[in-house]
């Protein structure tokens, strides 16, 4: 099916749209412009809202709102928020009375008339993805990016054709209920991760592995060789398979210091601009998924020039010697620990948040070993300090409880020393008081600045 088939089917059709976050405001206004009775659904109220309800008015868009938003979800097409599980009771009730339910992603693989590469992952999607993005655009495609970065790519079809690539990064929500993989995938690891939101880590693998499963020879699957889970999703690859570790023998490997691609060198790591071990196998996977398809000179290109993506050990500011770094994207343990590793001396780690219900015993032993000082806030401040002391009971690490990132960003401040490094890297979702990472990371870059 094409865009204008689409557009066609759900002229006059009454859609529900559930949510009305940054993501879907694009959709339900394209979804109306293409003839649909759209409604949008959201926990929110009028007030909570403001501007955005004022928006939906505008477009004359219906909207249910309030803590009981989804009692009466009603609608021949319900586009799911990937937030919302899919045996959600409203779900599998409309769904009874014949409702279909689909997501825009779902959609947009079915009407994209070019090539589509995908990432997913416990860790580094982000970063990957945008690699491959950068990567093929210097070497002269059209390349779209979105998925879980940017806005609905549905809404972009129309100006899209077959030469083009589409770079996507996607979540185990969006990929849970996915029927359609994409031309090149890539998991880059799977760790636990969101277990407050899947019944246990076996659903969350599944949902991951969805990337690849309707795959087919034609198609490409990129794994990491060195995680377990990962490794074992490659066994099932129905086309090419390229793996990639920085510990042992793969397509993509490591050799004296380079990045090596099928034995030949393709990049030193001394020329990756962005720090860690974890962001060469970022480019490890990058490398594998762009095979064929861009220029060694466009890598090296990126490898010298890209700074890193915002959020992630993003440096804030330097102020009295004092280096501040913002890595609000460290929204798991696995995270964290990845990003104290890119550090030489002890820092100030900032951590907690909203608990996704995955263990935190294994960051005991980074903490014990990489922060000298830690200042914890939000629900999971006690899990990470007892991950600290039942690692070792007589560490010296001090410990800072705050409840609010004013408190916290005045007392790294007032403890810093020249030549301290003060870090923001959660190792938890944002979602206790933020809204999603960004703003707990442009917070906390706003308070930095103010000092």
């Amino acid at each position: 099916m094409n865009i204008e088939d689409y557009k066609k089917s759900v002229k006059n059709k009454k859609i529900a749209v559930i949510g009305i976050g940054i993501s879907n405001r694009p959709l339900i206004k394209y979804l109306k412009e293409a003839g649909a009775d759209v409604t949008a659904y959201d926990k929110r109220t009028k007030e909570e809202l403001g501007e955005i309800y004022a928006e939906m008015e505008k477009i004359g868009v219906k909207t249910v709102l309030g803590e009981n938003y989804l009692d009466k979800l009603d609608g021949e097409i319900i586009f799911k928020t990937p937030g919302l599980r899919f045996d959600n009771p409203a779900l599998l009730s409309a769904k009874e009375k014949g409702a279909q339910i689909t997501s825009e992603m779902e959609v947009f693989f079915d009407v994209c008339p070019c090539k589509i590469i995908a990432v997913t992952g416990s860790d580094g999607k982000t970063t990957t993805t945008t690699l491959i993005y950068k990567i093929l655009e210097k070497s002269g495609y059209k390349v779209w990016l979105g998925g879980n970065i940017g806005n609905p790519l549905l809404c972009d079809t129309e100006k899209m054709s077959p030469s083009d690539i589409v770079v996507l990064e996607l979540s185990s929500f969006q990929l849970h209920t996915m029927r359609k993989s994409p031309h090149i995938a890539v998991i880059t690891n799977i760790t636990p991760n969101h277990l407050d939101m899947h019944k246990d880590y076996s659903e969350y693998i599944d949902a991951k592995k969805n990337i690849m499963l309707y795959q087919n020879e034609n198609d490409r699957l990129v794994v990491n060789a060195s995680n377990e889970e990962t490794e074992k999703i490659g066994k099932y690859a129905k086309g090419e398979l390229l793996d990639f570790s920085s510990k042992k023998d793969a397509y993509i490997t490591l050799k004296d210091g380079e990045i090596v691609r099928g034995g030949v060198p393709v990049l030193k790591i001394s020329d990756i601009k962005i720090p860690g071990m974890h962001n060469v196998e970022n480019y490890m996977a990058a490398i594998a998924a762009v095979a064929g398809l861009a220029k060694d000179s466009a890598i090296l290109e990126v490898a010298k020039t890209f700074g890193g993506v915002e959020h992630r050990i993003e440096l804030v500011r330097v102020l009295d010697g004092v280096k501040y770094y913002n890595s609000s994207i460290d929204s798991s343990p696995n995270r964290t620990k990845n990003t104290l590793k890119v550090f030489k001396d002890k820092v100030i780690l900032i951590a907690g948040g909203k608990d996704k219900g995955i263990p935190y015993d294994d960051l005991g032993e980074p903490i014990a070993e990489k922060v000298k000082i830690l200042i914890l806030i939000g629900k999971t401040a006690d899990k990470i300090e007892a991950a600290l002391k039942n690692y070792k009971k007589d560490n010296d690490v001090r410990i800072i409880k705050c409840t609010s990132y004013d408190e916290v960003v005045k007392t790294a401040h007032s403890i810093a020393k020249d030549g301290d490094v003060v870090i923001l890297s959660p190792a938890s979702t944002s979602f206790d008081m933020f809204s999603n990472f960004e703003e707990r990371g442009n917070l906390f870059k706003k308070l930095v600045n103010e000092l």
